[in-house]
Protein backbone atom coordinates (compact mmCIF):
# COMPACT_ATOMS: atom_id res chain seq x y z
CA UNK A 1 0.00 0.00 0.00
CA UNK A 2 1.24 3.48 -0.87
CA UNK A 3 1.81 6.26 1.57
CA UNK A 4 0.45 9.78 1.39
CA UNK A 5 3.14 12.45 1.29
CA UNK A 6 3.15 16.24 1.46
CA UNK A 7 3.34 17.78 -2.00
CA UNK A 8 4.77 21.16 -2.91
CA UNK A 9 5.48 23.09 -6.11
CA UNK A 10 8.25 20.61 -7.00
CA UNK A 11 5.51 17.97 -7.31
CA UNK A 12 3.39 20.05 -9.71
CA UNK A 13 4.14 17.90 -12.78
CA UNK A 14 3.30 14.65 -10.96
CA UNK A 15 0.12 16.17 -9.51
CA UNK A 16 -0.89 17.44 -12.96
CA UNK A 17 -0.34 14.00 -14.51
CA UNK A 18 -2.72 12.46 -11.96
CA UNK A 19 -5.26 15.25 -12.46
CA UNK A 20 -5.05 14.88 -16.25
CA UNK A 21 -5.68 11.13 -16.04
CA UNK A 22 -8.65 11.60 -13.70
CA UNK A 23 -10.53 14.47 -15.39
CA UNK A 24 -11.79 15.25 -18.89
CA UNK A 25 -9.30 17.39 -20.87
CA UNK A 26 -11.28 20.63 -20.41
CA UNK A 27 -11.29 20.17 -16.62
CA UNK A 28 -7.71 18.95 -16.09
CA UNK A 29 -5.28 21.31 -14.37
CA UNK A 30 -1.81 21.95 -15.78
CA UNK A 31 1.37 21.86 -13.73
CA UNK A 32 1.45 25.68 -13.89
CA UNK A 33 -2.06 25.95 -12.47
CA UNK A 34 -1.26 23.46 -9.71
CA UNK A 35 1.95 25.30 -8.80
CA UNK A 36 -0.04 28.54 -8.68
CA UNK A 37 -2.63 26.96 -6.39
CA UNK A 38 0.08 25.62 -4.09
CA UNK A 39 1.47 29.15 -3.85
CA UNK A 40 -1.76 30.52 -2.40
CA UNK A 41 -1.67 31.49 1.28
CA UNK A 42 -2.71 28.52 3.42
CA UNK A 43 -2.62 26.04 0.53
CA UNK A 44 -1.22 22.53 0.81
CA UNK A 45 -1.02 19.43 -1.33
CA UNK A 46 -0.88 15.71 -0.66
CA UNK A 47 0.11 12.98 -3.08
CA UNK A 48 -0.16 9.22 -3.11
CA UNK A 49 2.54 8.15 -5.57
CA UNK A 50 0.33 5.22 -6.61
CA UNK A 51 -1.97 7.70 -8.36
CA UNK A 52 -3.85 10.11 -6.12
CA UNK A 53 -3.65 13.76 -5.13
CA UNK A 54 -5.49 16.48 -3.26
CA UNK A 55 -5.02 20.24 -3.03
CA UNK A 56 -6.61 22.18 -0.21
CA UNK A 57 -6.45 25.58 1.44
CA UNK A 58 -7.04 26.83 4.99
CA UNK A 59 -8.15 30.39 5.61
CA UNK A 60 -8.89 31.40 9.21
CA UNK A 61 -11.06 28.58 10.59
CA UNK A 62 -12.33 27.29 7.23
CA UNK A 63 -10.78 24.85 4.77
CA UNK A 64 -11.59 24.14 1.16
CA UNK A 65 -10.76 21.21 -1.08
CA UNK A 66 -9.52 22.83 -4.28
CA UNK A 67 -9.33 19.52 -6.14
CA UNK A 68 -8.97 15.82 -5.48
CA UNK A 69 -8.17 13.18 -8.06
CA UNK A 70 -7.45 9.47 -8.29
CA UNK A 71 -6.25 7.92 -11.53
CA UNK A 72 -8.85 5.52 -12.99
CA UNK A 73 -6.47 2.56 -12.61
CA UNK A 74 -6.17 3.24 -8.85
CA UNK A 75 -9.85 3.77 -8.04
CA UNK A 76 -12.05 1.65 -5.76
CA UNK A 77 -9.15 0.85 -3.40
CA UNK A 78 -9.72 3.46 -0.67
CA UNK A 79 -7.18 5.97 -1.97
CA UNK A 80 -9.70 8.80 -2.37
CA UNK A 81 -10.97 8.24 1.17
CA UNK A 82 -7.43 8.19 2.57
CA UNK A 83 -6.47 11.37 0.72
CA UNK A 84 -9.60 13.23 1.80
CA UNK A 85 -9.24 12.07 5.41
CA UNK A 86 -5.58 13.17 5.41
CA UNK A 87 -6.57 16.58 4.01
CA UNK A 88 -9.27 16.94 6.65
CA UNK A 89 -6.79 16.06 9.39
CA UNK A 90 -4.15 18.46 8.02
CA UNK A 91 -6.73 21.27 7.80
CA UNK A 92 -7.87 20.64 11.39
CA UNK A 93 -4.24 20.72 12.55
CA UNK A 94 -3.97 24.14 10.90
CA UNK A 95 -6.97 25.43 12.84
CA UNK A 96 -9.87 24.79 10.46
CA UNK A 97 -13.19 23.90 12.10
CA UNK A 98 -15.03 23.13 8.88
CA UNK A 99 -14.21 22.11 5.32
CA UNK A 100 -16.03 22.87 2.08
CA UNK A 101 -15.90 21.40 -1.42
CA UNK A 102 -17.87 21.34 -4.65
CA UNK A 103 -18.90 18.13 -6.39
CA UNK A 104 -20.72 17.52 -9.66
CA UNK A 105 -24.30 16.57 -8.96
CA UNK A 106 -23.90 13.67 -11.41
CA UNK A 107 -20.83 12.23 -9.62
CA UNK A 108 -22.53 9.65 -7.44
CA UNK A 109 -19.33 7.86 -6.42
CA UNK A 110 -17.72 11.05 -5.11
CA UNK A 111 -20.92 12.14 -3.39
CA UNK A 112 -21.09 8.79 -1.56
CA UNK A 113 -17.47 9.12 -0.45
CA UNK A 114 -18.02 12.65 0.82
CA UNK A 115 -21.20 11.66 2.68
CA UNK A 116 -19.34 8.78 4.34
CA UNK A 117 -16.78 11.28 5.68
CA UNK A 118 -19.42 13.60 7.11
CA UNK A 119 -19.99 16.09 4.30
CA UNK A 120 -23.53 17.44 3.95
CA UNK A 121 -25.05 19.62 1.25
CA UNK A 122 -25.23 23.31 2.11
CA UNK A 123 -25.74 24.83 -1.34
CA UNK A 124 -25.79 24.44 -5.11
CA UNK A 125 -23.98 26.24 -7.92
CA UNK A 126 -26.02 26.09 -11.12
CA UNK A 127 -24.04 25.70 -14.35
CA UNK A 128 -20.73 25.50 -12.43
CA UNK A 129 -18.96 22.96 -14.62
CA UNK A 130 -18.02 23.10 -18.31
CA UNK A 131 -21.03 21.88 -20.19
CA UNK A 132 -23.39 23.45 -17.68
CA UNK A 133 -23.48 20.81 -14.95
CA UNK A 134 -24.47 21.87 -11.46
CA UNK A 135 -22.21 21.56 -8.43
CA UNK A 136 -23.31 20.79 -4.92
CA UNK A 137 -21.54 22.67 -2.14
CA UNK A 138 -20.73 20.33 0.73
CA UNK A 139 -19.51 21.03 4.25
CA UNK A 140 -17.95 18.84 6.94
CA UNK A 141 -17.42 19.64 10.61
CA UNK A 142 -13.73 19.22 11.44
CA UNK A 143 -14.13 20.07 15.11
CA UNK A 144 -15.54 16.59 15.79
CA UNK A 145 -13.04 14.00 14.58
CA UNK A 146 -14.71 10.98 13.07
CA UNK A 147 -18.11 12.66 12.85
CA UNK A 148 -20.35 11.39 10.07
CA UNK A 149 -23.40 12.83 8.38
CA UNK A 150 -25.60 10.69 10.65
CA UNK A 151 -24.15 12.17 13.88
Amino acid sequence: MSTIEAAGPAHAAALAAIHCAAFPPKEAWSADVIALQLGLPGAFGLIDPAGGMVLARVTADEAEILTIAVMPTARRRGMGRALLRAAMDRAAERGACEMFLEVAIANGAARALYAALGFIQVGRRRGYYPGGGDALILRADLSRPGATAED
